[in-house]
């Protein structure tokens, strides 16, 4: 190791209680280059919470976004499963999922936990967060007590950062951190979402789940805003995609105080993410719409629109969905799927000691 690389070293193992508190001077981060950059990304979010409403049911977006957002955030931290055991364990009961299939359906759980708690409360406390960081990590540690938290490069094991271990610290940023998210003022929400994610992420204020946790408060903050209506952005993606960009910009605040291009990172990943949302909900209406054609006209006899709601709201269906849903009996219900599946709107498949109903254009879809 060289000298210059040791002193580095040492620096990043001094444990950060100085890091200041919000807000950063504002000619930091509402330069010229981020102003023009936050028209583009307002505009496409503003579409995309626009376009979200021309699906017939909300919850076909939030159930296929959300689980994609907690797939890839959770493979930003190298938990990896599929979109299909994904949707087989929340459709069949008995299912033995694997690990990291549960580690992401706690994900969907807790993201969906902070949207009713801000639906609920109409804001995002501390006690919110740590919540969400409970049902992730099934951990009830809270928030970090013991010094010795490190975060390392994944190859040579250096120390790239510590964060806060005074307690007094730790309170302080914290407290200041909910005030931040939660008050109102001049500053555009998204340069703010891009602050707060820095500040959270600086605090590090669990031993584990910071990532994951920070990554649901973004979106929960735009809601939290106004900005969209249920997390249906899909944000993780673009940090998967610009993951050497991410680290190193967040270290760059702290070392280089370059705040500019942390936050046109963070507004460029919400254009791009919002685009493709809104490419995504345009082929999904499509769809819809060509299911609803395809059933009127071949099969008229199990028609109704709640169904091919129900078809696209659960791309893996099963009969009960059918019972709750729609008020039929579960014989006409298992009548309603096999006839979709003789048209081939739907496939079907033995999973455990349940037969699911595949909307096998829809899950390609989605998976995409």
């Amino acid at each position: 190791m060289t000298k210059k690389a040791s002193v580095s070293n040492l620096i990043n193992e001094k444990p950060f209680n100085d890091l200041p508190l919000l807000p950063p001077e504002k000619e930091k981060i509402e330069t010229v280059k981020v102003l023009r950059q936050l028209v583009k990304s307002s505009v496409a979010l503003a579409e995309l919470k626009g376009l979200a409403k021309i699906l017939p049911n909300p919850n076909i977006l939030l159930n296929a976004v959300i689980l994609k957002e907690a797939s890839a955030s959770s493979e930003i931290e190298n938990i990896i499963t599929t979109q299909d055991k994904l949707y087989q364990a929340l459709s069949a009961k008995g299912i033995q999922a694997d690990p990291s299939t549960k580690e992401v359906l706690r994900y969907r759980e807790a993201m969906l936990h902070g949207f009713r708690f801000i639906q609920k409360k109409g804001f995002l406390s501390a006690n919110a967060i740590i919540e969400i960081q409970k049902i992730l990590e099934e951990k009830t540690t809270g928030i970090r007590k013991l010094p010795g938290t490190a975060l390392r490069n994944a190859a040579t094991g250096n120390v790239i950062y510590t964060p806060p271990d005074n307690t007094d610290s730790l309170n302080r940023l914290i407290k200041n951190l909910e005030s931040y998210l939660n008050e109102q003022d001049e500053m555009s929400p998204l340069i703010k979402l891009a602050v707060q994610h820095y500040q959270f992420e600086s605090i590090h204020p669990f031993y584990d789940g910071n990532g994951r946790t920070g990554r649901i408060i973004n979106v929960l903050y735009l809601i939290l805003n106004d900005l969209l209506e249920s997390p249906v952005l899909y944000l993780s993606a673009y940090i998967i995609d610009n993951k050497a960009d991410y680290y190193r910009l967040l270290q760059e605040v702290r070392t280089k105080d370059n705040w500019e291009e942390w936050v046109l990172y963070i507004l460029k990943g919400i254009e791009q993410t919002a685009n493709e949302t809104i490419v995504r909900v345009n082929e999904i209406s499509k769809l819809f719409i060509k299911t609803q054609e395809t059933v009127r006209k071949q099969a008229p006899k199990s028609y109704s629109k709640e169904l091919i709601e129900l078809l696209f709201e659960h791309p893996y269906c099963k009969a009960e969905y059918l019972t709750d849903r729609l008020d039929i009996s579960r014989i006409t219900a298992s009548k309603h799927l096999k006839e979709l599946e003789r048209i081939k709107v739907l496939q079907s498949k033995q999973v455990w000691k349940e037969t699911l109903y595949i909307n096998t254009k829809l899950f390609d879809l989605l998976k995409a």
